[in-house]
């Protein structure tokens, strides 16, 4: 089955973020952690991570993109098990069962998300709306022979 893994095209996430999450951490949106705050409140580097984050499940921390991959039914339950923790921890779910069965409901949006081509890359845009938080998702397809590299390093000719 098809998933979400962070990607690093660079540093710049370390730099932008309050945490970054590393390279390869399985990924949700984690749109949840905005859903009671004051989003307009929000300045800098929070407010970077309510805009373009996504949240990484090894480090909680955020990544600009995610990228489709293949995951395994173990490793999917892994995904479920650290995110109901982490919910119980850092959000104060009333009980074990609704941390799951909140991580559940993220992990499988998530997976829907994946519905694209292997290696396709996604961005994350939310925005605050009358309703809630209103959130789009951009696919970049992954061209012809892999992705581009953007930057070669050449030595200096001195």
């Amino acid at each position: 089955m098809k998933f979400l893994k962070t990607i690093r095209l660079d540093a710049s996430d370390a730099n932008v973020f309050p945490r970054a999450a590393e390279a390869e951490e399985w990924a949700v949106t984690g749109t949840f952690a905005f859903a009671e705050g004051d989003v307009a409140a929000l300045r800098g580097k929070e407010s970077l991570a309510f805009k373009t984050g996504w949240l990484g499940i090894r480090s909680f921390g955020r990544a600009t993109l995610v990228q489709v991959t293949t995951i395994t039914e173990a490793e999917r339950e892994a995904v479920v098990e650290a995110l109901a923790t982490h919910l119980m921890a850092e959000y104060g779910a009333p009980d074990a069962a609704a941390a799951r069965g909140a991580a559940q409901d993220e992990v499988a949006y998530a997976a829907g998300l994946a519905d694209h081509a292997l290696g396709t890359l996604l961005a994350i845009e939310r925005e605050a709306a009358t309703d809630g938080i209103r959130e789009r998702i951009r696919a970049i397809p992954r061209p012809e022979g892999g992705h581009a590299r953007i930057w070669t390093i050449v030595d200096d000719e001195s």
